[in-house]
């Protein structure tokens, strides 16, 4: 029996069980990030031209057998677990239009002509990590991809997963990871990090470097948004309303060093965004914008759907506390004597 949201569901072995599934998968989804972000660096040899931006796709062969793969393992997964157990039971609706959003958000920043145009535009390259962190990364997470993924998977790699994922160190590996500061601290970094001059420039010549940039900016965001979504129960709705405000403050401060700069901080562009009626500082300025300002509101949007659901508990358990006491036959009595 499979256990999700109070309802048990037939699965294909009685010995499986819902708690499970999310740890279970989630080796298979990193496998199939990792692989994403580690083939999605072979650019071609010819940077885009303004006369052919909607013609140049990044029709990488990993980079579509991965979102091919990912895709149908999810559909097929959807549909065996809602077959099972009913629409909607286990995973909502709006999670898995989620989930399905977060999917086409990996398309446009892996396969879309905004991936080839990150060689020839500080400010596309900006756009296209800001899809990998703030759109394609939260949505897949609230598209509950393990769960829905281990429905997907043969039995018997189910159990195989399982088995990787019961380990000790593995166990203790996530525990660690996911915890909300060491989540929060991982995206900080790989934020920073990546964009010293030095590093991010590597990134242009060499594919390797690259793609490991892709892969830091996408697992964690993943992890930041796990923490928020799904570890509210760690953290409460109060530290995530932090941490989200936390992050757009220092996001906000790196795209403000960018916009404001009186220096070049990436040379290695060359002159190339002159073909697109920008100059050198115009192109590190909008990138530096595109950072700030939309991202900005990402995480303000965030921040105030956490406030929210922060208030709806807080009312919640006063209506709790009310109800309690008015049940109470002794609570009218102790009143009193609090009283006097």
């Amino acid at each position: 029996m499979f256990a999700l949201n109070g309802h048990r569901i037939e699965g294909s072995s009685g010995r499986e069980h819902g708690p499970r599934l999310r740890l279970q998968a989630l080796l298979v989804c990193i496998a199939a990030m990792m692989l994403m972000a580690l083939s999605a660096s072979a650019h071609g040899d010819e940077p885009p031209d303004p006369s052919d931006l909607w013609t140049d796709w990044a029709f990488e062969p990993l980079v579509v057998l991965s979102l091919a793969i990912t895709g149908w393992i999810y559909l097929r997964g959807l549909r065996r677990l809602w077959r099972s157990a009913g629409v909607g039971v286990g995973i909502r609706k709006w999670e898995a239009a989620a989930g399905a959003c977060g999917w086409l958000g990996l398309v446009v920043a892996l396969v879309s002509p905004l991936h080839p145009l990150g060689r020839v535009l500080f400010s596309a390259h900006m756009t296209q990590h800001e899809m990998l962190m703030l759109a394609a990364a939260p949505l897949l997470v609230l598209g509950q991809p393990a769960i829905v993924s281990m429905w997907g998977l043969p039995f018997e790699w189910r159990k195989r997963v399982g088995e990787l994922t019961r380990a000790a160190g593995w166990r203790a590996l996530w525990r660690a990871a996911t915890n909300p500061l060491a989540a929060w601290t991982i995206h900080a970094v790989a934020l920073w990090i990546w964009h010293v001059p030095s590093l991010f420039q590597a990134t242009l010549n060499n594919e390797v470097i690259h793609a490991v940039q892709h892969l830091s900016f996408l697992l964690s965001a993943v992890l930041f948004w796990w923490a928020l979504i799904h570890g509210r129960g760690l953290m409460g709705y109060g530290a995530g309303v932090l941490y989200v405000f936390t992050t757009s403050i220092h996001s906000g401060v790196l795209g403000a060093l960018l916009t404001f700069s009186r220096s070049l901080w990436y040379p290695a562009y060359g002159d190339k965004a002159n073909a697109w009626g920008l100059t050198n500082f115009e192109d590190q300025q909008l990138g530096g914008l595109i950072m700030w300002i939309p991202a900005g509101l990402v995480y303000v949007v965030a921040g105030l759907a956490l406030f929210v659901g922060w208030l709806r508990e807080s009312e919640r358990r006063v209506q709790l506390g009310s109800t309690s006491a008015d049940v109470d036959p002794g609570s009218h009595s102790r009143k009193s004597e609090a009283f006097l």
